[in-house]
């Protein structure tokens, strides 16, 4: 019965999930869950990511924690426009909560919406929002071994953002280790080294942004056109 509950549940989420991504399609917007253990540097990605990408495209951000609007405060004067959705005790977003919050964005004007999910690993990764693509971040303070203990969130990754680069040499983090158990789980999924404070990896991570956009929804992106 248990099983089934689940089973029930997923299905239920992924119907919802499949209009979310209707809608995103009709309106040309890339949508990207962001997913990573609190304290990786989803906000400060946003913070940088956002103003890089203007004049030339508006982004969205819907952002979920457990409580404050801290993050969405952050956020507030980057991106054309934010909202906070506060999950109480749950660890991840569900597609209900996305559609729920479309209402009140305006996606004719965006290229981009960034969905910044719960912190959390293990959860968001049952949970498809109807999202283009799901952007993981591992920060180099949290450990090399991260990759091979939550293979399940590894391994539906279209892209790992190693973030806080700058910190590898101050710290005891094998690179390698990360790539070799990348390789086994994802060995389609790319790897950018990035930092917010210096800026390493910001072009690349930009570039492959737009190549999205554009491979995503099977247009060209309207910053480019125009």
């Amino acid at each position: 019965m248990k099983v089934n509950v689940v089973k029930n549940v997923l299905q239920a989420n992924d119907i919802v999930a499949n209009k979310n991504r209707q809608t995103f399609k009709e309106s040309q917007t890339l949508a990207i869950n962001l997913i990573s253990s609190p304290g990786s540097g989803k906000t400060t990605l946003l913070e940088k990511t956002i103003p890089a990408l203007n004049p030339d495209s508006q982004s969205i951000v819907i952002v979920g924690d457990l409580q404050t609007t801290r993050d969405a405060d952050r956020l507030s004067d980057k991106a054309y426009q934010v909202t906070q959705i506060n999950t109480g005790l749950s660890c991840h977003l569900y597609a209900n909560q996305i559609a729920e919050s479309l209402g009140d964005l305006n996606f004719k004007e965006a290229d981009f919406l960034f969905i910044e999910n719960v912190g959390n690993l293990v959860c968001p990764g049952e949970f498809d929002l109807g999202e283009n693509v799901k952007v993981v971040l591992l920060s180099i303070p949290e450990g090399d071994d991260k990759v091979a203990k939550y293979p399940t969130i590894f391994r539906v990754a279209d892209l790992v953002l190693l973030t806080k680069i700058d910190l590898i040499d101050a710290l005891d983090f094998d690179l390698q280790r990360v790539r070799d158990d990348l390789s086994k789980l994802n060995a389609n999924v790319q790897l950018i080294e990035f930092s917010s404070h210096t800026g390493a990896g910001m072009e690349q991570w930009l570039d492959w942004l737009r190549i999205k956009q554009t491979e995503s929804i099977g247009t060209q992106a309207r910053f480019i056109k125009e």
